[in-house]
């Protein structure tokens, strides 16, 4: 799957668009930011690109994620956006991906009052 590094200074309107054409070629796309600039860019490109692909029946959805990347030899945690098409989503793992965050459905989580 193809991932986009979407930063503060990303046009929204142009990541919609490659996120567009990688959901219509592959089926998804990832998305990688780091900081809050970026992930409220990334974001928007994810409602800008669910109207560019709603017309053929796409429904866009988004899964985020934490990864542990090394940038200039500095460890950061990124945000990880998994974008795909709802019929064609896969349910998130329920294993932590190697980075100590485990992706676990909330109706697995014991409550208690």
């Amino acid at each position: 799957m193809e991932t986009l590094k979407v930063s503060t200074k990303s046009n929204p309107n142009s990541v919609a668009g490659a996120m567009a054409g990688a959901v219509r070629q592959a089926g998804g796309v990832e998305v990688q930011v780091v900081g809050a600039g970026a992930l409220n860019q990334a974001i928007k490109a994810v409602a800008i690109a669910r109207g560019y692909v709603a017309p053929a029946g796409i429904d866009l959805v988004c899964v985020p994620t934490f990864a542990d990347i090394v940038i200039d030899g500095e460890r950061r945690t990124a945000i990880r956006l998994s974008i795909e098409d709802r019929s064609r989503a896969a349910s998130p793992p329920v294993s932590a991906d190697g980075d100590g965050h485990a992706a676990m459905p909330a109706a697995t989580v014991p409550f208690t009052n």
